[in-house]
């Protein structure tokens, strides 16, 4: 199997009690062909040491102040060149076996753009306490269910970044992952891969949870300038899906428009079985 190179970026600021257990959690992969970027925002407090005692095994490193988190992404991502992208903020951890995962699916399935694996969380001390399968299509977007696909656990090709523009939106002050997706969506079908390939650090100043009306006014607003630049045949699905939500309650009438709905909405999905990775349609949920 070729290796695709991995490009993988951390934007960081002040996180030194979480950023030492992201960065090893992206070295100590059993993965050949990386370029790991971390950009620091000229943290105050510990970030900076930690950084340099990694510095020898990173593709690049800055700590300097920037404009804010999206800026600090697309910093990292100018210095990069690899086939496959990612980031990780600097409280989240990839698990062991990710970046071997990642390479293995997009070498066997040359079709697919992006995909995400399991939402799963750690707490505030590094432990891994619940996953989840949690697809997620442009109709559940546009139908306003996108909570959520976790960023961390999404990994896409460049050919895919530069499709929806290559860059993150800096307008976006939380929800950058969020208003990306929406981008993505309208050029590929997102794949969710049945593996726990990172998790998201829960503690006391998670900034999603710190401004959550905020990151919902930022989806509303990201969702809709989406829905203007959708397809006919995907606004056509998404107001038939409006439909059926309205007449769930009777079934043989649902039975008869389902079948449609889920050749055009169903989720894709790649599953591990009989040891192969191997493509499958979920079903659309109502």
């Amino acid at each position: 199997m070729i290796v695709p190179k991995l490009s993988i970026v951390t934007p960081s600021f002040n996180q030194g009690e979480f950023i030492e257990e992201t960065i090893k959690s992206v070295l100590q992969q059993n993965y050949k062909n990386i370029e790991y970027i971390v950009i620091d925002g000229g943290s105050s407090d510990n970030s900076v040491d930690i950084i340099k005692k990694y510095e020898n095994k990173l593709h690049f490193w800055i700590s300097e102040k920037d404009e804010g988190h999206g800026h600090a992404i697309n910093k990292g991502f100018s210095h990069t060149s690899g086939e496959i992208m990612a980031w990780i903020n600097s409280d989240d951890k990839y698990t062991p076996w990710s970046f071997n995962v990642v390479a293995e699916i997009f070498s066997n399935f040359p079709h697919v753009m992006w995909i995400v694996g399991f939402n799963s969380w750690w707490n505030s001390t590094g432990a891994m306490t619940t996953a989840s399968r949690c697809p997620k299509n442009i109709f559940d977007f546009l139908l306003g269910n996108y909570g959520w696909i976790q960023q961390e656990s999404v990994f896409w090709r460049r050919e895919l970044w530069e499709k929806a523009g290559g860059y993150i939106n800096q307008n976006y002050k939380l929800m950058v992952d969020g208003e990306l997706w929406t981008r993505f969506f309208l050029h590929e079908e997102l794949y969710s891969v049945d593996c726990i390939l990172s998790g998201y650090r829960m503690h006391n100043s998670n900034r999603a949870k710190l401004y959550y009306s905020n990151c919902l006014e930022e989806m509303n607003i990201a969702i809709s300038l989406m829905k203007s630049k959708c397809s006919i045949n995907a606004i056509d699905i998404y107001r038939k899906i409006k439909l059926l939500e309205k007449i769930k309650r009777f079934p043989f009438i649902l039975r008869f428009f389902d079948s449609s709905i889920q050749k055009n909405a169903g989720y894709k999905n790649i599953i591990f079985e009989d040891g192969l990775w191997r493509e499958r349609i979920i079903p659309f949920s109502f």
